[in-house]
């Protein structure tokens, strides 16, 4: 994700629907046979290094970094995981600055 392409960004301004994570390099493999088989290479998945960061709960992350490690969770369910919590920390954002007043 990069700011110079305002398609791959995530701004603290952005809607709850406007957080998406399309393009974000996986570790997961070429196809869901074989990424069952083999489980994700988490050493080079953007979305779980996102979550290692943004993700407060310590022993989620684990479970996370677990089952898709091993192949018990795609892709697609961590974007969605990653999903959540940058919608939930954008919204808290955006309930604090609308909440600052001018004094």
């Amino acid at each position: 994700m990069s700011a110079s392409d305002p398609n791959s960004a995530i701004y603290v301004t952005d809607s709850a629907k406007d957080i998406r994570i399309r393009h974000a390099f996986s570790g997961g493999q070429d196809s869901i046979e074989k990424h069952r088989q083999l489980g994700a290479n988490l050493e080079v998945d953007i979305p779980i290094k996102y979550l290692s960061f943004f993700l407060e709960d310590d022993a989620e992350l684990e479970h996370l970094k677990k089952e898709y490690g091993s192949g018990r969770m795609l892709t697609g369910e961590v974007k969605q995981r990653l999903i959540q919590v940058l919608t939930e920390l954008v919204e808290r954002h955006r309930r604090a600055r609308a909440s600052v007043t001018e004094e």
